[in-house]
């Protein structure tokens, strides 16, 4: 078999694979898939044990310049700070796999936090991509709401603004915010699905 048609079925063949992940991950108004993951202080988190309580799951890669965006800016630290005063618990996935971008170990990870200042509840460690690929996550960074009924009520953009330009974060429509402020108010989200842009996830 020619060398060009290897390459053109191994490509084939892992479009399936991604199709595949991307069909068979949760979507908005399902049940929001259980997982088991250890953050970057060694200590196992699991989704159902905040059963009562909303959760936010937010894919990060501390090195996507679509992330430093929100980060540099102070925007994503400024509402992990807000909703997690108001008892909402954020969850940071980190899904890249070992030796690629964002793949840190647990003490570089514990000073990225508190070096970026972030007010994540924890950062999860998901390096073979298992928790990232149940939920569909294609982008860093990809935002995730979870209702306390455990029921996936928002997935997708943090925002309209697909850009790594930082300027463009001032006069964004916030989805995350959006989504957020819908579910307190006992409302259906309006907008429960939107497209994630930034950095591939690095699985």
């Amino acid at each position: 078999m020619k060398l060009s048609m290897v390459r053109s079925l191994s490509t084939f063949l892992a479009i399936l694979v991604l199709s595949a992940c991307s069909s068979a991950a949760a979507r908005p108004g399902q049940p929001a898939p259980d997982f088991t993951l250890t953050d970057s202080t060694g200590k196992q988190h699991s989704l159902s044990e905040y059963r009562g309580k909303l959760v936010v799951l937010e894919w990060l890669n501390y090195d996507c310049p679509y992330v430093r965006k929100h980060y540099d800016t102070k925007n994503m630290q400024s509402l992990q700070q807000k909703y997690t005063g108001e008892g909402v618990v954020w969850l940071a996935v980190v899904s890249s796999a070992a030796g690629k971008q964002g793949h840190f170990s647990n003490e570089e990870h514990q000073r990225l936090k508190q070096e970026k200042g972030s007010h994540a509840s924890a950062v999860l460690i998901d390096a073979d991509g298992k928790v990232g690929k149940l939920y569909g996550a294609s982008n860093t960074p990809q935002m995730v709401v979870v209702t306390k009924d455990g029921v996936l009520a928002y997935n997708g953009a943090i925002d309209d603004k697909p850009t790594a330009r930082k300027e463009d974060v001032q006069g964004a429509n916030n989805y995350l915010v959006a989504a957020l402020e819908e579910v307190k108010a006992g409302k259906a989200v309006t907008r429960a699905s939107t497209q994630p842009y930034g950095c591939s996830v690095k699985y």
